[in-house]
């Protein structure tokens, strides 16, 4: 009831909070952090609907109404965008500030998506009186919303399939399943380098792009229950040792994964990788979270991490080969 007749407080308290989230020591606010944590609390408002990407839709449709701008056309510089990875970590914390303020609303999802849209346009108001038109803003907005959207929704529904096809119709095991969503998102990151960034591997040191990709699944399996710890790694394999990846789960997935990323348009590769780890980090809190895991997280965690790895190297060993 006080989060009801105290809208204008609460609106005050999450601006505040986005504010300081997004600040950076000594350099005031992080334009770009402070867009994306604002995407992440929209997306998470979204998410309490039957139909999230109506409600997505709808949403962003009332905000430029609001705002009397549309997002601004034409191509977007890719370049200017954070990378995906980051998008992810970032929405995140967005979502998890709405998830802490969402607690007084549980009765009034509708009343709560109102005080975020008002939120929002104060924003973007406030950003234009610091010079970002608010068509600019708008679109970066957008663009943000509808990356970590997908994302989550990747991680959805790529865990049910591998539940309900893979599990009920196959056989698979859960650490079949882990290590299959682990293994595509190493291969998807493998694909989207060229060769000479995807041959920067040196035993069991892990390479910064795939340690970007690893953090997003094991971040995720974190937040869902999985114990921290620095066990993730146990057991890697060593560079002079044969390169096992497990291609066959990995075929046995990749055209499921594929097929999502056809028809949610999710044609980027890097974003394919970030989305499959997220998914890979969701399963593994499915068989290793909590009380009375199904897999013991000392043998999943490094399961999921050195299919992930193998499967990385697994595919730039062909680009060493394709360029003898």
């Amino acid at each position: 009831m006080f989060a009801l007749t105290n809208k204008p407080g609460m609106a005050a308290h999450l601006y505040t909070e986005l504010i300081c989230l997004a600040g950076e020591d000594g350099q005031g606010v992080n334009i770009m952090k402070l867009l994306q944590h604002i995407a992440g609390v929209l997306v998470e408002t979204y998410l309490v609907f039957d139909n999230p990407d109506q409600a997505m839709q709808a949403s962003l449709k009332q905000l430029a109404k609001n705002l009397e701008s549309a997002p601004a056309q034409g191509p977007l510089d890719r370049s200017l965008l954070p990378q995906a990875h980051i998008i992810d970590q970032e929405t995140e914390r967005g979502r998890q500030a709405a998830r802490n303020i969402f607690e007084d609303w549980l009765d009034c999802a509708f009343e709560f998506h109102s005080l975020i849209l008002d939120t929002t346009q104060s924003v973007v108001l406030s950003l234009e009186n610091e010079g970002l038109r608010r068509s600019a803003s708008l679109r970066l907005l957008v663009e943000f919303v509808h990356k970590a959207m997908g994302f989550e929704m990747a991680a959805q529904e790529l865990c049910d399939v591998v539940i309900e096809q893979k599990i009920a119709q196959e056989g698979w095991s859960l650490g079949d399943c882990i290590a299959s969503l682990s293994a595509v998102a190493g291969r998807r990151l493998a694909l989207s380098l060229n060769a000479e960034a995807c041959m920067l591997f040196r035993g069991t040191q892990l390479p910064d792009t795939l340690d970007k990709i690893s953090a997003i699944m094991t971040q995720e399996a974190i937040r869902l229950g999985v114990p921290a710890g620095s066990d993730w790694r146990f057991g890697l394999a060593a560079n002079d040792m044969p390169v096992n990846a497990p291609m066959e789960l990995v075929y046995g997935i990749e055209p499921y994964c594929t097929g999502f990323f056809e028809i949610t348009h999710m044609n980027d590769i890097y974003d394919q990788a970030v989305a499959c780890a997220k998914a890979a980090g969701r399963m593994l809190a499915v068989a290793a979270g909590g009380e009375a895991p199904e897999i013991e997280p000392a043998i999943a965690k490094p399961l999921a991490m050195a299919a992930m790895t193998e499967t990385y190297k697994a595919v730039c060993m062909n680009y060493s080969v394709a360029t003898l």
